[in-house]
């Protein structure tokens, strides 16, 4: 059985005239282009430990097979922003799962797109955990809803957003938890 023991977070942006080859680019700019990459549904292990970037690329190996969850969206038309984003929410327990959550979207930014991922991963594992947990709350409400849950949960994101260049070149953005 396999069990990941770490996470990373990575993002990237890739631009060319072919969709793929954007894809590609973006793979390469975000470090994990040399991997065959799985993508999984949501949950972070129990007792996983997030790492750096650069922690969890020293750990693997060119053609390694990788478990990630992976945002990507794509688009060649012309001024339009795209987005791609991962949210993570994970209990100090270390007996206890974390949730982890996509979100691609156009129109929003990094920051917008990241945050939506980051309260949609605490509102899943909340509801997994019994927790009646408002999405819609405050940050420092939400922390107190987990702390009266008897529970303290870490959350964080990755996310990039570009806009797309004239000429008909596609631009593709991913953002993706490396789970090893």
């Amino acid at each position: 059985m396999y069990v990941p023991r770490y996470v990373f977070l990575t993002k990237g942006v890739g631009v060319h005239r072919e969709k793929l080859a954007s894809l590609e680019q973006a793979l390469r700019n975000a470090g994990i282009a040399p991997f065959n990459l799985v993508k999984v549904s949501s949950i972070i292990p129990p007792g996983c430990k997030l790492i750096t970037r650069e922690e969890g690329l020293k750990k693997l190996h060119k053609g390694q097979i990788l478990f990630c969850v992976l945002s990507e969206n794509s688009s060649n038309e012309p001024f339009r922003r795209i987005v791609a984003s991962v949210g993570l929410a994970f209990p100090k327990k270390s007996d206890v799962h974390g949730y982890l959550s996509e979100h691609h979207a156009f129109g929003q930014t990094a920051q917008e797109a990241g945050e939506y991922a980051e309260d949609l991963a605490a509102y899943m594992l909340a509801t997994t955990l019994g927790v009646d947990f408002d999405p819609e709350r405050s940050y420092d409400e939400k922390r107190e809803v987990w702390r009266f849950s008897g529970y303290e949960v870490d959350t964080t994101h990755v996310a990039v957003d570009a806009v797309c260049e004239q000429g008909g070149v596609w631009t593709t953005v991913l953002a993706a938890a490396v789970l090893i």
